[in-house]
């Protein structure tokens, strides 16, 4: 058994305390201090809503105009979450970034990255990451793997002269895999892509609801999962199997950031697929149903602490952060962000004290057997798990 109790601290993001349209951003930092995390996730929509809050224009690329006035609000956000007892850890997401294949259009987009480098100075964080491309038009070429780790190593080369030329300590670039992008979809080719750029200041983004929708989970399956094989044992054996892997591969201080979810199992009589074509079938299911991890009584059903010991396994020591899109966070009432505050911090616990017992199944075959036994375990003894209703 792994005895060694992990000492990463706790993080969630702005956007799992609450919508940034129901909720003001102050009164859910605060919230998230009285919950005991030490770490946020600034979300873009959450930080334009708060400088429309300041009578400042914060729509689209307008957020990131380094005005002194907005940059001015960008300190005293960071000046209030630090008197909080808290710190940002990053900015995010950023999206549609690599793979362009116009040349202009592709300079414009790696210059709309390097415009948030001020405010990363001024909010006291380090951290900017994007999620890999969903764009599938003739403009792009997301499966151009050369193409795609060329931008993410000019980006690295950016931050790296800013923070020199500022003398600043120095901006990270981290890219995530996303479960609907059009290529870098699996944290493995996502880390392929991290690798080949080569650069000491790109690193990877570990999201567990991501890499459980890829490698576990089918929300249109009865089952909740058999996205590959049928039976759930089957389904824990290959994903402990990919998460050894990582841990194999994957050196932990280039694990940049790990966020944690867990997502309903759903009721398909009232949860059917998409019929847009243009809807990525798993985006439904991610933007209104995830949950706080080892929520079982919600419907929570993914093997969530195999992604959790993995990642921790391999020596990284950043956060262990919340990223969680759900219907009820879209709620009125001044109740919302203490409840998803108290709800998020009791499972990342859950989380710490499950996987510090949980066999190192990346050891070797014995391990994996104990390990995915342990798992198995636990999801079947659920019995008729709650199925989510819209």
């Amino acid at each position: 058994m792994s005895s060694r109790k992990p000492t990463n601290q706790l993080g969630i993001a702005t956007l799992s305390l609450g919508n940034w349209r129901e909720h003001k951003l102050e009164p859910r930092l605060k919230a998230a201090a009285r919950a005991g995390f030490q770490w946020i996730d600034l979300f873009d929509e959450c930080w334009s809503a708060y400088l429309a809050d300041h009578g400042l224009d914060g729509e689209g690329a307008a957020a990131w105009e380094a005005t002194e006035e907005k940059l001015a609000v960008a300190r005293k956000l960071g000046a209030l979450v630090r008197s909080l007892g808290m710190r940002i850890a990053c900015t995010q997401p950023l999206r549609t970034i690599e793979g362009i294949l116009d040349p202009v259009e592709r300079r414009a987009t790696l210059d709309r990255v390097a415009r948030r480098f001020p405010f990363m100075r001024a909010f006291d964080t380090d951290l900017v990451f994007m999620c890999a491309s969903i764009r599938r038009d003739a403009g792009v070429a997301p499966a151009d793997l050369k193409r795609v780790a060329r931008d993410l190593a000019e980006l690295g080369d950016m931050a790296a002269a800013y923070s020199r030329a500022d003398g600043g300590r120095m901006l990270r670039i981290g890219y995530e895999g996303l479960s609907w992008a059009a290529r870098n979809n699996t944290w493995s080719s996502s880390w392929e892509a991290v690798r080949f750029a080569n650069r000491p200041n790109v690193g990877l983004v570990v999201d567990a609801f991501n890499v459980l929708a890829v490698e576990f989970a089918d929300p249109y399956n009865p089952a909740g999962h058999g996205r590959i094989f049928p039976t759930l044992r089957e389904s824990l054996e290959v994903l402990a199997g990919s998460m050894s892997a990582l841990v194999a591969i994957v050196p932990g201080d280039k694990i940049f950031f790990f966020q944690c979810g867990d997502a309903e199992r759903m009721n398909l009589t009232t949860f059917p697929p998409p019929t847009d074509p243009t809807v990525p079938a798993l985006l439904p299911w991610s933007r209104s149903h995830r949950l706080y991890p080892l929520e079982q009584d919600r419907g929570g059903y993914m093997p969530v602490e195999l992604v959790a010991a993995a990642v921790v396994a391999t020596g990284y020591k950043g956060p262990l952060s919340l990223e969680v899109f759900s219907h009820t966070l879209n709620l009125p009432g001044e109740d919302v962000p203490d409840n998803h505050a108290r709800r998020g911090i009791e499972s990342l616990h859950a989380v710490v004290d499950i996987i510090q017992t949980l066999p190192p199944f990346w050891k070797g075959p014995a391990e994996l057997k104990q390990a995915v036994d342990r798992v198995t375990q636990r999801l079947e003894n659920t019995g008729d798990i709650k199925t989510a209703r819209l």
